[in-house]
């Protein structure tokens, strides 16, 4: 696997792409996710057993990774990450949280959920309650959904004038700008998955019993709204697609891949980062001598 995106591994004299070149949006450019196949496995293990076993493999580095970026704030390295996950209903934002998580030191992480905003929060402008979220310095912070549900649910659902809308995809665009200049390495993935695997992943969350409580009877109308959300998400992947904070389009009807192909993304953009182990400031041979000679 690459160390850095752009300098991977060659066969027969070619460059094998980075996960992160074959998934990533050009920016700016027009978004038609009926040309996008939520089934393909681009660059993966090639079988649920192989995803599964690369995925574990992916989370030692990932975990070392981690620790060293944690390590490096001690000595006031500034840089975190921000994994941002959106995509439809049951595309396994939940999943890949609880998958990725299971891979890494929770007490370097920071999780949170955003669901329909308080009163509070919408007392506040919409990115109050997401810039009282970010990772700190040291931390890998995981969004499942985020500031994009004020350009996506609030679209569909006409929750606020459409100018109003309008205005925001710039708004995020310079918020975004501003993270990224504060040392926050920005990871923002679609999980695309398609209408007949939602329908799926629905009814086995009525056939099994303990998946009943993640179902809901508005779930079924919800569908009917898919081509506006897919819209209102093709609108969100080019206007907020850029340099500094492009979108990924991940593939999701198979969970396997879901999850390698998250976790490769994020282990790509750490190796990127090289974080490291601070120097000691301390006499590291006079302190071990006076353990030594402690009784």
């Amino acid at each position: 696997m690459a160390k850095k995106d752009g300098k991977d591994r060659k066969h027969g004299g070619e460059r094998t792409p980075s996960l992160r070149e074959r998934l990533r949006l050009p920016a700016g450019e027009p978004v038609d996710l009926s040309r996008h196949d939520s089934g393909a496995t681009p660059g993966g293990p090639g079988t649920k057993t192989a995803g599964k076993a690369a995925t574990a493999r992916v989370g030692e580095h990932l975990a070392d990774l981690q620790e060293r970026l944690w390590a490096a704030s001690t000595a006031g390295d500034r840089r975190r990450v921000l994994l941002v996950l959106q995509g439809m209903d049951t595309s396994g934002k939940g999943g890949t949280v609880k998958h990725v998580i299971g891979l890494l030191n929770p007490s370097g992480c920071r999780i949170t959920a955003f669901k329909a905003p308080t009163s509070e929060e919408r007392a506040h402008p919409f990115l109050w309650r997401v810039e009282r979220a970010l990772p700190l310095p040291g931390e890998l912070g995981i969004f499942d959904r985020s500031h994009y549900e004020d350009v996506l649910i609030a679209r569909v659902r006409d929750l606020a004038p459409r100018a109003v809308i309008d205005s925001r995809y710039e708004r995020i665009n310079a918020f975004e700008r501003s993270l990224t200049d504060d040392g926050v390495t920005v990871v923002k993935c679609f999980l695309h998955i398609s209408y007949d695997e939602q329908r799926r992943r629905l009814l086995r969350r009525l056939d099994k019993p303990e998946k009943r409580w993640k179902f809901a009877a508005s779930d079924i109308d919800d569908r009917t709204l898919w081509p506006a959300y897919r819209k209102a998400y093709e609108t969100a992947l080019e206007r907020c697609g850029t340099s500094y904070a492009p979108w990924y389009l991940v593939p999701a009807d198979h969970k396997w891949y879901r999850n390698w192909a998250v976790s490769t993304l994020l282990l790509e953009h750490l190796r990127e980062l090289d974080p490291r182990y601070p120097e000691a400031d301390f006499d590291v041979a006079e302190c071990r001598e006076r353990l030594l000679r402690q009784p």
